[in-house]
């Protein structure tokens, strides 16, 4: 049974209004997509744990998912998104400054933050939950039209991509 209500229900609920309906995803390229998707679904984990009780059934749910991406991750070009956030902030560090914070500190190879039994840990060394605050503006981040637009694969952040992959192979 759940309790009642809490800060982190109100960020949940803003997350899960965003759409992607006026978007042809189909079209996004299909790693920043992945990524993208990825992301929203450890918002949604960690917040899921702050909101309800760890062994909800919708916790329980997201942890299957996770536990698919995990394998999902290294296929193909995937395996190369997080060298391409580093590539990015090397070579191309207006975009990476423009990217959304989250995508910034997980995948910065000189940062600490990570995804860790599937939570968003910012601080591995600060014990108090992310702030609903933080949850709040990632969602705002990751669903501004620039941003999704630049997803594209004849988008801005998709043409980076795969000349980043092109230098790969």
């Amino acid at each position: 049974m759940l309790l009642e209500k809490n800060e982190y229900h109100a960020v949940l609920d803003k997350l899960y209004s965003k759409s992607l309906v006026l978007e042809s995803v189909g079209d996004f390229d299909p790693v920043l997509y992945f990524y993208f998707m990825d992301t929203l679904a450890h918002i949604d984990f960690s917040i899921c744990i702050l909101a309800f009780n760890y062994h909800n059934i919708r916790n329980k749910m997201n942890s299957e998912y996770l536990r698919w991406r995990i394998d999902e991750e290294e296929k193909g070009d995937r395996a190369q998104f997080p060298a391409f956030i580093n590539w990015l902030k090397e070579e191309h560090r207006e975009k990476f400054d423009s990217l959304p914070e989250l995508w910034r500190v997980i995948y910065d190879t000189k940062k600490p933050a990570s995804y860790r039994s599937f939570r968003i840990v910012i601080d591995p060394d600060d014990n108090q939950p992310t702030p609903v605050q933080s949850f709040s503006k990632w969602i705002d981040e990751f669903f501004e039209l620039k941003f999704v637009r630049s997803l594209y694969k004849d988008a801005s952040l998709g043409k980076l991509f795969n000349e980043f992959i092109s230098t790969k192979h």
